[in-house]
């Protein structure tokens, strides 16, 4: 078994339409069902334009795409650009397998090493105990609930604000 994690490009929208409408992953996201080949085309090339701050992942186990990633700006003001969203799915056959752990690795990385993003932020169902874990695996808390806030299968659903702080935010380097 051999994870690969690499930055998703226009050729893996197929991929990332095939994962987001797995019955078994998008009642887990906050993304709409039915998810559209062609979108999934656009948004990837949008991301990948130069300029943009978003980093699209993808995940294969064995050369297949089983999981998919992405850290987003938290809003276009100002005095929110030391956060991230954090955004990940993983179909059901390739979850406990290391796919998960393997894609918020390389966000973790990403923002800490190369962003330096001080706050990267989910909204997770509450009853979403397994994507619970993992994320505290990385260092995730709660940092509150917030109630009825997405509509999920005709039910308004509980979701948790969790967040991780940069375990050591940049500083400036100072020459010796």
């Amino acid at each position: 078994m051999s994870i690969t994690v690499r930055r998703a490009s226009v050729q893996d929208a197929a991929a990332y339409a095939r994962i987001m409408g797995d019955p078994s992953v998008y009642p887990g996201l906050m993304q709409m069902p039915y998810a559209n080949e062609e979108l999934w085309r656009t948004r990837l090339a949008d991301t990948n334009a130069p300029g943009k701050t978003d980093l699209l992942l993808v995940a294969e186990l064995d050369g297949t795409v089983v999981g998919t990633a992405g850290l987003h700006p938290a809003g276009a003001s100002q005095r929110r650009r030391h956060a991230l969203m954090l955004g990940i799915s993983v179909v059901a056959d390739a979850q406990g397998r290391g796919v998960g752990s393997a894609l918020m690795q390389a966000l973790c990385d990403y923002s800490d090493r190369w962003v330096g993003a001080l706050r990267l932020e989910l909204s997770v169902y509450t009853d979403n105990a397994r994507a619970i874990g993992l994320y505290k695996k990385f260092g995730f808390e709660i940092e509150g609930t917030m109630r009825g806030y997405a509509l999920r299968d005709g039910q308004f659903t509980d979701t948790h604000a969790m967040v991780r702080f940069h375990p050591q935010p940049p500083g400036i380097a100072v020459p010796a």
